[in-house]
């Protein structure tokens, strides 16, 4: 198991950048239009062929309420009746989709994300998920996965959910304080995020997980220590405590942000480091990327046994199955290729519509992104990396191949970020909160005029 956190805010200082968080390699920055469905079904056709296993991601756009912080792909409405239309074309791109894979090929992994699944009704949901399970094979002992906003969700959804076969929920809170909310046009009561919790653990779900937020406008240390320390009191299996990302230039409801409100950067830190404290004082355990978990947690597990991965879903124990992305703006990742959807809905339904898949733009990895995606996986999730490993793995020699890296590596161990020996790299303990930093420099796409499209390490 990896030795504790050590917080030293000078290291903090030096190496807090603005980089990509790393669910891929290359990362969707790279993805270009030329990638179109005829890879995409060249791709399938290659996985049907090996019989490997699925992990399927589904998006659903709809949020009643628009939450100012916010920079997922989402359509606001309070109209309903927009579900219905939407869910009509995922269908038939689930139809062509399945047609070109193998009912031999399991389920073993799904998410429903957003926007808020939990805006389609109960019939809907049920619908979609009598679709999918028509159309492909679901592992009896899966994991089934979904994104709940609490103020959209009763005692009765979580029953119709476990009915339908989840046993898994993520929960976004963000932040209990009144003053906070407010300033993000997020209204959440404790008691209906603990009513959520509840129901989850009296239907046994097998893993709840909550979403925090540092870095909001009106947050003080002071108050979301309170919200954590109220978090921590509900026991779920798995924190994330991510960093606001300011891009108002890019995400439209952040201009309603005011950023005199936000605050200092030395508080952003001191959040930070009293949230680490107060997780790791409740006995959670840091994964890596603002993830935390319970010892007994399968991330936390999977960390120990050299078994976790990471993709577009995040830190992941499925991360050998091939990714298959549904609806407008997801991400499949099909063996050596990525695929993207089109972002904006009309189109999306558009190509649906003319009987098109509706991919918009992807990569085909090459040898060196696969190289480089080795590396990067291995520090990210496993704090360290072996080079015999990857030399044998991909026949290179590591020394000679990143050579330009090596006195960048040497910097970073003076630093005491790692440990650099011949036989490999060491994430130390004052490294692990800015592993991204040391990613970075295995990124050959990386370049200054892109880095602002990224949020900042910290």
């Amino acid at each position: 198991m990896p030795a504790p956190i050590k917080w030293d805010t000078n290291l903090i200082r030096r190496y807090d950048q603005a980089g990509p968080r790393y669910t891929s390699y290359p990362t969707a920055v790279q993805f270009q239009p030329g990638v179109g469905s005829f890879k995409l079904l060249n791709a399938l056709r290659e996985s049907r062929q090996a019989k490997r296993p699925l992990s399927i991601y589904v998006h659903v756009p709809f949020c009643a309420h628009v939450c100012y912080y916010c920079a997922c792909n989402k359509v606001i409405t309070k109209d309903r009746g927009r579900a219905l239309p939407y869910l009509e074309r995922l269908e038939k791109e689930i139809d062509i989709i399945s047609r070109h894979l193998s009912p031999q090929q399991q389920v073993e992994q799904l998410h429903l994300g957003g926007g808020t699944p939990t805006f389609l009704s109960h019939g809907e949901l049920r619908r979609l998920m009598e679709f999918l399970r028509q159309r492909f094979s679901f592992a009896e002992k899966g994991d089934f996965s979904i994104e709940i906003d609490p103020r959209e969700a009763d005692w009765s959804t979580m029953g119709l959910l476990r009915e339908l076969g989840f046993n898994r929920i993520s929960l976004g809170v963000q932040d209990l304080d009144p003053e906070v909310q407010r300033a993000v046009n997020r209204l959440q009561s404790l008691e209906e995020t603990s009513a959520i919790v509840e129901a989850a653990r009296t239907l046994d779900f097998r893993s709840i997980n909550v979403d925090l937020i540092y870095g909001l406008p009106k947050q003080t240390p002071e108050s979301f220590a309170r919200t954590v320390e109220e978090i921590i009191a509900l026991q779920p299996d798995r924190l994330s405590v991510f960093n606001y990302a300011h891009l108002p230039e890019r995400f439209k409801p952040q201009r309603r942000i005011s950023a005199a409100d936000l605050p200092a950067p030395a508080d952003k830190l001191a959040m930070l480091h009293n949230s680490i404290e107060q997780l790791t004082a409740a006995g959670y355990q840091y994964i890596g990327m603002d993830h935390f978990a319970l010892p007994d947690d399968e991330l936390s597990i999977a960390q120990e046994d050299g078994r976790l991965q990471r993709n577009f879903q995040g830190y992941t124990t499925h991360g050998h199955c091939d990714l298959i992305g549904l609806g407008v703006s997801s991400i499949s990742q099909i063996g050596d290729l990525y695929s993207q959807n089109e972002s904006d809905i009309d189109a999306y339904q558009s190509r649906l519509d003319n009987d098109q898949l509706p991919t918009a733009r992807g990569l085909q990895c090459n040898a060196d992104d696969r190289i480089r995606r080795a590396a990067i996986q291995k520090l990210i999730c496993d704090f360290q990396l072996d080079f015999a490993s990857l030399e044998q793995q991909f026949g290179i020699v590591f020394r000679e191949y990143f050579a330009d890296v090596w006195p960048q590596l040497q910097s970073m161990t003076r630093d005491g970020l790692i440990a650099l020996s011949p036989q490999g790299i060491e994430v130390l303990p004052a490294g692990r909160l800015l592993v991204r930093s040391i990613c970075m420099l295995f990124d050959y796409y990386l370049v200054e005029h892109n880095r602002q499209r990224f949020s900042r390490i910290i």
